[in-house]
């Protein structure tokens, strides 16, 4: 077993990764960009080390800097946690050359799940089903009329190397497609420094739905049962449940078994998500794998009583997974607290908390860096907290999360409490009947 891993991260995740590091037996080594000098995780880890400056680009994004840290310190291994470079190639590959044990998927594994055409051959060759569209890249604007046509609109162009949303537009007739291939060939280019584009058909009335699995050195996996993200702004997710109120038994092991032949297929170590669209008839495709721990990892965890963290380091340690399936006992809400201000198009609120209050009670878990005082910086990603509800039935965490909002009181900056509180009232969400498109319908003013 690990001695020292070093947290390749920042905010809640961090956090989260030095609880269970401390559960193990295992000493912690915090990185930090200046801007982070007094968060949590840097007072709560057995050593730190700035590794720069506020940027990310400059900290938590330089790989000479991590490995440094890493061999200053004397730490075995690395965790990345989600973002950042847990899903880099070139980092995996380098923690391996200097025989630190980078706790995440191989590099390898990465180039093939990470580059969304070359997945999507992968899954094709691996008998997962995928949605219609391109054969690869697609090299002009006249090949892409040509696609369109043969997979019928409306389809979807994607970036390639994408991610949250950028490079990606619908295009429901012909007319648009050249004003949207332009578009989207720029915002990749800027974004990604890779204008490489493909073409699918864009699923109607879609539900996001992930497989959480888990994969050995051996090439064993299993699957952890679901979680519907379908509940997005702007292909971000906002809130997330387990189990999804639009599965059924017979779905749930289609989907679970197609992403254990996804995960075995490519002798997939870690934990990772396989990540589906799901049409109105309950047709799955797949979309994407995340080579990662996801964000909404603690839904998981809540209703099979399982610490995934745990078992990342375990089967990154070389113990073989038991190979059995999980399904879920209960159900868990959990919901994104960002500093962001949802009655003006969620524009980011960085600042300093003046007055705090968490939530508490049965079956409430917060996970959090922030506290009274902290000031937020305006470098990174707004999440501050999530605010996770776990009950015997659906409505019963509803009920729950409703309460836990309700006692949920941060000053000083604006938070989304109020849309998840508003969400929580909402018909549709409440009936379970509600798609990616939810949050176009949806406004703080009515």
């Amino acid at each position: 077993m690990f001695k020292k891993i070093l947290i390749a991260n920042r905010g809640e995740i961090a956090m989260r990764l030095i609880r269970t590091c401390k559960e193990m037996g295992i000493k912690t080594v915090a990185v930090y960009s200046k801007a982070d000098e007094e968060s949590l995780h840097v007072r709560f880890a057995d050593e730190a080390v700035c590794i720069g400056p506020a940027a990310s680009s400059e900290s938590y994004l330089k790989i000479s800097n991590i490995i440094a840290a890493a061999e200053i310190c004397n730490a075995d291994a690395i965790h990345p946690g989600y973002g950042f470079l847990s899903e880099n190639a070139k980092f995996s590959k380098i923690c391996e050359e200097h025989g630190i044990k980078f706790i995440g998927a191989s590099a390898s594994m990465i180039e093939q799940m990470g580059d969304k055409a070359t997945a999507k051959e992968t899954m094709k060759a691996a008998g997962v089903p995928t949605i219609p569209g391109s054969e690869g890249l697609i090299d002009s604007l006249v090949s892409s009329r040509k696609i369109a046509k043969e997979i019928g609109y409306p389809v979807m162009l994607k970036a390639t190397a994408g991610g949250g949303g950028k490079g990606m537009r619908a295009i429901w007739k012909e007319e648009e497609l050249e004003k949207a291939w332009e578009s989207a060939r720029q915002e990749a280019s800027a974004s990604f420094g890779n204008d490489g584009m493909y073409m699918e058909k864009l699923i109607e009335e879609p539900r996001h739905i992930e497989i959480q699995i888990v994969g050995d050195s051996n090439g064993k996996a299993c699957h952890l049962s679901e979680r519907d993200c379908s509940i997005q702004r702007r292909h971000q997710k906002l809130t997330e449940e387990t189990p999804s109120p639009f599965m059924t038994k017979e779905l749930r092991n289609k989907m679970g078994k197609a992403a254990v032949t996804a995960a075995e297929f490519i002798k997939y170590e870690g934990a990772g998500t396989v990540e589906f669209l799901v049409d109105k008839h309950r047709n799955f495709y797949f979309m994407e794998m995340n080579t990662r721990i996801q964000v909404e990892h603690p839904i998981t965890e809540q209703v099979i009583d399982f610490d995934l963290i745990r078992e990342q380091i375990l089967v990154a340690a070389g113990v073989t997974i038991s190979g059995k399936n999980y399904l879920p006992k209960m159900h868990s809400i959990e919901c994104r607290i960002n500093a962001e201000d949802p009655y003006n198009d969620f524009r980011p609120s960085p600042g300093k908390i003046t007055t705090l209050h968490f939530p508490g009670g049965h079956g409430v878990r917060l996970d959090t860096h922030v506290y009274s005082g902290y000031t937020i910086p305006p470098h990174y990603d707004s999440m501050i907290a999530k605010l996770i509800t776990t009950a015997q039935s659906r409505q019963e965490a509803i009920n729950k999360m409703r309460r836990a909002l309700d006692e949920f009181v941060i000053e000083g900056v604006n938070t989304t409490i109020p849309f998840h509180r508003k969400l929580m009232d909402h018909p549709d969400y409440i009936s379970g009947n509600y798609t990616t498109k939810f949050m176009e319908s949806f406004s703080m003013k009515d």
